[in-house]
């Protein structure tokens, strides 16, 4: 019998060590390895091979050999297994207790307390990571997550690129909008790791951003996320709670998030930022149509219907201050007429009344509620229809409504409690048409001053078109207050919008703008940690928000930041018309300063053996390996080396790299070892503000 089955059966006679349904709580042996547990222990000295194994005789004692037996259990994958009752799903538990014994709800998987770096430089790029956990692993992620050095740091305007001299810092800016007056004002788009770089965001923007938007990897298995783990769902939610965690520290405490996905995980991800942001300040999920569907095709979809939906979860950080201005959808006015029409529908704003006629007051009440009401009479009103005045005055249907906008009106019945108070105003005023003006002094119309008119038997309210449209362009609009459901957004050829080329998951312009309107003002920052086509970062710049981009793909600089000069140049795609851009700005480009990463990229990109070998020997003079790595037991084994495949030898070279050292960190910047130039030095301490 194999060894680790022999323990497994020695282990399971201890009933603590044993799950109800019979597994082996093998974290749990673990962790009395670790603490030299008597009950552990005296199991093994019980069975001879056990006892052979684990145990070194010294002086006429047994010694137990921990880390021989916590090998084992490593290598024999114990670890991972740690989680059976966890694989492929996700257990809905707090502390321990399982839903139908608790009223909360807090999502528990694998990894759960764990720092996933997740770094790529492709899309194509699989890659094997490591999971650091936050109680085992505080050095560990303290490197990880130390702010980093700054490098290639150019400002790109009209004029093109330049050397970044200093980073700007408007004090007149900062005052307007709330912020220290020695705050970072340029545009930023950053290469390199996102949850590196968000951490490295810290010192600078903590407290300071008004509103972040992602779009990440969806997690589909044909996106950006693609990581050799069987717990790949598991590795998906460490990914996006490492990041949003850190995320939620840049936000001012009345600041918004946007994260959009689609259902593949959108039901974890919701679960998820109820734990990282509190459930108490959860907003809404937005469904935003994101695709056409055409044809009787089922679309590769198998047996699922056809996706053409995408979700935003909005969550603020402070749900009491926080505040989103209404969204409107607009349809230009005939268009929507006409639509009635064929639809054999009644369109409501048809009357207009050409003449008010002279205003006389008649008299002056007090309501219920203590607000003066005036009444006034309208001698001799004029009403007529639209069709009624395209004929008289030879107009267009279109042009009648740019003429009367302000007169053209339907009626409705007044809410009650307005209705009361008018009644009792007109009681005995025996007039058909009459105007009522009042100055609420309490509720949320405190202090504004009111005009409604009313005439016939019943009490009809007026209500008015030009209190429901826009004039845009010279067209007349009806507007209708959004809501959860958002359409209309041009998604034919969305993939060249921008006048950029990108095929995967791009986003319309036009659908950022909407999230901007509900959620910013003109120079607020915002931030995008998943920039890719810049999108973001491209409506931004065209609205005067102040952006930080972030992209590790090798792609952010043939891609996004060649939208941007595009944009500085005055591209006329997207949103540029409805905005009237016009071009200028500019933006700083900058990356985080690479070290074993860039021995990691040269890993990935060798096509043989050799180059592997040429690696290892700059590896081992230039690079940061693991401490336990012995460089020349590495060299007498390379003939087996060459022997595995060229997968293998290069999973192999990247384990012997210390995953801490993949950037270089700012306490490393005078590290001579590093060899950071001057030009690095300047522009890094200029962004965290350091004396030299």
């Amino acid at each position: 019998m194999k060894l680790y089955e022999t323990l497994e059966q020695q282990l399971k006679k201890e009933p603590n060590f044993v799950t109800d349904n019979g597994e082996l709580k093998k974290w749990v042996v673990l962790n009395k390895a670790q603490n030299f547990d008597e009950v552990l222990i005296g199991l093994l000295l019980e069975n001879a091979d056990l006892k052979e194994k684990f145990f070194v005789r010294v002086k006429g004692t047994l010694v137990f050999n921990q880390n021989l037996f916590v090998q084992f259990l490593e290598q024999k994958n114990y670890l991972n297994d740690s989680y059976t009752q966890y694989k492929n799903k996700v257990g809905l538990t707090i502390d321990g207790k399982y839903l139908k014994q608790r009223n909360e709800v807090a999502l528990v998987w694998p990894f759960k307390d764990c720092i996933l770096e997740g770094g790529q430089s492709r899309e194509e790029d699989k890659r094997e990571e490591i999971f650091f956990n936050e109680i085992l692993a505080q050095d560990e992620i303290t490197q990880l997550l130390e702010p980093k050095v700054l490098t290639n740091a150019k400002r790109i305007d009209k004029d093109g690129e330049k050397p970044l001299d200093q980073f700007n810092r408007d004090a007149e800016q900062n005052r307007k909008r709330g912020l220290p007056e020695d705050t970072i004002t340029d545009n930023l788009i950053i290469k390199g790791n996102n949850l590196l770089a968000l951490h490295s965001l810290k010192k600078e923007f903590a407290g300071k951003v008004k509103l972040i938007y992602i779009d990440p990897p969806y997690n589909t298995g044909n996106d950006s996320f693609k990581y050799n783990d069987s717990f790949n769902h598991s590795t998906w939610l460490t990914f996006m709670k490492n990041r949003l965690e850190v995320a939620r520290c840049l936000l001012k405490d009345d600041g918004v998030i946007f994260v959009q996905c689609d259902d593949n995980e959108q039901a974890y991800l919701k679960v998820m930022m109820d734990d990282v942001f509190g459930r108490e300040n959860f907003i809404n999920i937005v469904a935003a149509k994101m695709k056409n569907i055409a044809g009787a095709s089922g679309g590769g979809e198998d047996k699922r219907l056809k996706k053409n939906i995408e979700f935003l979860n909005i969550f603020a950080k402070n749900y009491n201050i926080a505040q989103l201005s209404n969204a409107y959808d607009y349809t230009e006015i005939t268009e929507l007429v006409n639509h009635y029409r064929n639809e054999n529908v009644s369109w409501k704003y048809t009357s207009v009344v050409v003449n008010f006629g002279e205003k006389e007051y008649i008299q002056s009440t007090i309501d219920g509620d203590g607000n003066e009401i005036k009444i006034f009479k309208r001698n001799n009103p004029i009403f007529k229809s639209i069709s009624q005045l395209s004929k008289e005055e030879n107009l267009s249907e279109k042009d009648v409504y740019y003429k009367y906008l302000n007169n053209i009106y339907t009626t409705a019945m007044p809410q009650s409690s307005i209705r009361t108070r008018v009644l009792d105003a007109l009681s005995g005023i025996d007039y058909d048409f009459v105007s009522i003006e009042y100055t609420p002094r309490s509720g949320k119309n405190k202090g504004l001053v009111y005009e409604q008119f009313y005439k016939g038997e019943k009490l009809r309210l007026l209500t008015w078109l030009k209190d429901v449209a826009e004039i845009k362009d010279g067209l007349i609009y009806k507007k209708d207050l959004q809501g959860t459901f958002w359409d209309g957004f041009n998604l034919n050829n969305l993939s060249k919008e921008g006048d950029t080329v990108f095929e995967s998951g791009k986003k319309p312009e036009e659908l950022i703008k909407r999230v901007f309107d509900i959620s910013t003002n003109e120079r607020d920052i915002v931030i995008d940690f998943h920039l890719g086509s810049g999108t973001t970062a491209a409506v931004a710049h065209k609205m005067n928000r102040q952006y930080i981009g972030i992209e590790q793909m090798d792609y952010v600089e043939t891609v996004a930041v060649d939208r941007l000069k595009k944009v500085i140049e005055g591209e006329q795609g997207g949103i540029s018309k409805s905005v009237n851009w016009q071009g200028g700005g500019s933006f700083v480009y900058l990356e985080l300063k690479k070290y074993n990463q860039t021995f990691i990229e040269q890993i990935e990109n060798a096509e043989d053996t050799l180059a592997l070998l040429k690696i290892w020997e700059q590896m081992k003079t230039k690079s940061y390996l693991n401490y336990n790595v012995d460089i020349k037991k590495q060299d007498e084994h390379l003939e087996e080396f060459k022997t595995l495949s060229l997968a293998e030898q290069k999973q192999h070279l990247c384990e012997l790299l210390d995953k801490n050292q993949l950037y270089v960190n700012l306490s490393s910047l005078n590290d001579a070892d590093f060899a950071c130039t001057e030009e690095e030095k300047k522009v890094t301490q200029n962004f965290y503000q350091i004396n030299k």
